[in-house]
C-alpha cells in the first residue's frame, strides 16, 4: 500500500483535522440524505402524482445501485487511488441530487436517484479507507471513532434539517442542500487529503459480476413492487443465479470471495443482517409517512420522532461491543434483536391522533435500545469470522447484504399489506397497511434472533 508523500499522518496535526473533516463531511452527506428523503416522500409524492410504487422507487432506486455497485467502488479506490474516487464520488453526488432536486416528474427522479446511488456507491468506500491509509497506526482507531461519532451528530440532525427544510422551503431542498456541501467536501479533499492506493492490487475487476448483481436487484425488486409480478421476479432470479455461477468462477478476482461463506458462521450472520435490516428498511420507509398522513404530525415532529433510537445508539454502542468481547456475542445480539421487534410491536399501536410522549417515544426508545445492543456484536462477528485480509471485503458484503434487505423488504411489504396506488393520501387505509407491516417486521426480527441463537457460537470472538 503506499502511503502519502510526506508519510503517515497524526490525527492532532493541522492536516489530520483536515483528513478527518473531509472524510466526516463526505459521509455525513450522505447520512443527511437518507434521512432527509424520507421525510420529504409525502411532499413529493403529492406535487409529483406518484403512488406508494414511485415512493418505493425514489428509495429503491438509490439503494439498488448502491447496494449493487459499493464492493466495486471500493476496488476501484484501491486500484486508482482512494481520494480521486471519493472526489469523483462527491462530485457525482452533487450533480445526481441537483438533478433530483429540479426533477419535474416521478420517473425523472428516480432516474436521477439511481445515479445519486452510483455516486454514494465511489465515495462510502472511500471515507474508512482514506482514515486507514492516512494516519499513523496508534491514531487510527480515535479518528475511526470520532468519525463514527460526529457521524452519528449528522444522523441525529439530519432528520431536524430535513424537516425544517421541506416545511420551510419545499422538498426539493432535500436534495439541493447536497450541492453545498458537496463543494465544500471537494474543496478540502483536494487541497488536505492525501493520495493513496493498494500498490498489491492485481487481478481484473469484476465488472461482469457487479452488472449481474444490480441487474438481479433490479428485476426481483420490480417484481416484488408491483405484487410479485412473475417475469421480472423469474429474470431476476436467472440473473442472480448468473451472478453466483460467475462469482465461484473468477476466485480468486470475484467481487464476492466464495470462500468467505464457507465459513458457517459468517453465513449465518449475514442471513441475520439479510432479515434484521430488511425489518428496519420497512419501519424507517413507513413511520415518518405514518406519523405525518395518519397522526398529523407536521414534518420537523416526524423527522425528529426517532431522534431517541440516534442517541442511544451512539451512548450504547460501545458498551454493546464490550459486553460481546466479554461474554460472547449469541445472547447480546438475540436479545437486542427481540426487544427492537417488540418496538415494532409498540410501533403498531401509533394510529390517529398518536401521542408523541405515550406512543411514539416508548416505542422509538425500545427499538433504540434492542438495536444499541445488537449492532456492535453482529458487526464484531462478521470482521471475527473473516480472515485479516479479507477485514474490508467482509464489511463491505455485510454493508451491501444490510442495504440489499431493506431494498427487498420496502419492495415486497407494501404491496402485501396493501399500500398501492394512492394508499398514501387515504390515511385510514395507510393505518391499517401500516399497522400490518409492523407486524410483519416484529416477525421478521423473531425469526432473525432464532438463526441467531441457534448458529451464532458464544466464542465466536475469543480469538479475536
Amino acid at each position: 500500500m503506499s502511503v502519502p508523500s510526506n508519510g503517515y499522518v497524526q490525527l492532532d496535526s493541522a492536516r489530520g483535522r483536515w483528513i478527518l473533516a473531509a472524510t466526516v463531511l463526505g459521509s455525513g452527506m450522505a447520512l443527511l440524505d437518507s434521512t432527509v428523503v424520507n421525510v420529504a416522500l409525502p411532499f413529493l409524492g403529492r406535487e409529483l402524482h406518484a403512488g406508494v410504487d414511485g415512493l418505493q422507487w425514489t428509495v429503491n432506486a438509490y439503494t439498488l445501485t448502491l447496494a449493487g455497485l459499493i464492493l466495486l467502488g471500493g476496488s476501484l479506490g484501491d486500484r486508482y487511488g482512494r481520494r480521486r474516487l471519493f472526489v469523483i464520488g462527491t462530485v457525482w453526488f452533487a450533480i445526481a441530487s441537483a438533478l433530483c432536486g429540479l426533477s419535474p416528474g416521478i420517473e425523472f427522479l428516480v432516474g436521477a436517484r439511481a445515479l445519486q446511488g452510483i455516486g454514494g456507491a465511489l465515495l462510502t468506500p472511500g471515507s474508512l479507507a482514506i482514515i486507514q491509509a492516512s494516519f499513523v497506526r496508534h491514531d487510527r482507531p480515535r479518528a475511526v471513532g470520532v468519525w463514527s461519532g460526529l457521524g452519528g451528530v449528522a444522523s441525529a440532525i439530519g432528520p431536524l434539517l430535513g424537516g425544517w427544510m421541506v416545511q420551510s422551503a419545499g422538498w426539493r431542498w432535500a436534495f439541493l442542500i447536497n450541492v453545498p456541501f458537496a463543494l465544500l467536501v471537494v474543496l478540502v479533499a483536494v487541497r488536505h487529503v492525501p493520495e493513496s492506493r493498494d500498490e498489491a492490487a492485481a487481478g481484473r475487476f469484476d465488472v461482469l459480476g457487479s452488472v449481474l448483481a444490480a441487474l438481479a436487484l433490479a428485476g426481483i425488486t420490480y417484481g416484488l413492487t408491483q405484487g410479485g409480478a412473475p417475469v421480472p421476479l423469474v429474470v431476476g432470479l436467472l440473473l442472480g443465479a448468473a451472478f453466483v455461477v460467475t462469482e465461484v468462477r473468477r476466485s480468486p478476482d470475484a467481487l464476492v470471495p466464495v470462500g468467505l461463506f464457507r465459513v458457517g458462521v459468517f453465513t449465518a450472520v449475514n442471513v441475520v443482517t439479510l432479515i434484521m435490516y430488511a425489518a428496519m428498511g420497512v419501519v424507517f420507509f413507513l413511520l415518518v409517512v405514518q406519523l405525518q398522513v395518519v397522526s398529523g404530525f407536521g414534518p420537523i415532529a416526524a423527522g425528529l420522532a426517532m431522534l431517541p433510537t440516534t442517541i442511544l445508539m451512539l451512548l450504547l454502542s460501545a458498551r454493546a461491543g464490550e459486553m460481546a468481547k466479554r461474554y460472547g456475542p449469541r445472547w447480546p445480539m438475540t436479545g437486542g434483536i427481540l426487544v427492537a421487534g417488540c418496538g415494532f410491536l409498540a410501533m403498531s399501536t401509533i394510529g390517529p391522533g398518536a401521542s408523541y410522549p405515550f406512543q411514539v417515544l416508548p416505542a422509538v426508545t425500545v427499538f433504540g435500545l434492542g438495536l444499541s445492543a445488537a449492532v456492535a456484536p453482529l458487526t464484531a462477528t462478521v470482521l471475527a469470522t473473516a480472515d485479516e485480509r479479507y477485514a474490508g471485503t467482509a464489511s463491505g458484503i455485510n454493508n451491501a447484504v444490510a442495504r440489499t434487505g431493506s431494498l427487498l423488504a420496502v419492495a415486497a411489504v407494501p404491496p402485501l399489506v396493501g399500500l398501492v396506488g394512492d394508499a398514501f393520501q387515504d390515511p385510514p387505509v395507510f393505518d391499517a397497511g401500516f399497522r400490518a407491516a409492523m407486524l410483519i417486521s416484529a416477525a421478521m426480527m423473531v425469526v432473525s434472533a432464532l438463526i441467531t441463537v441457534l448458529t451464532i457460537r458464544s466464542n465466536v470472538l475469543a480469538a479475536d
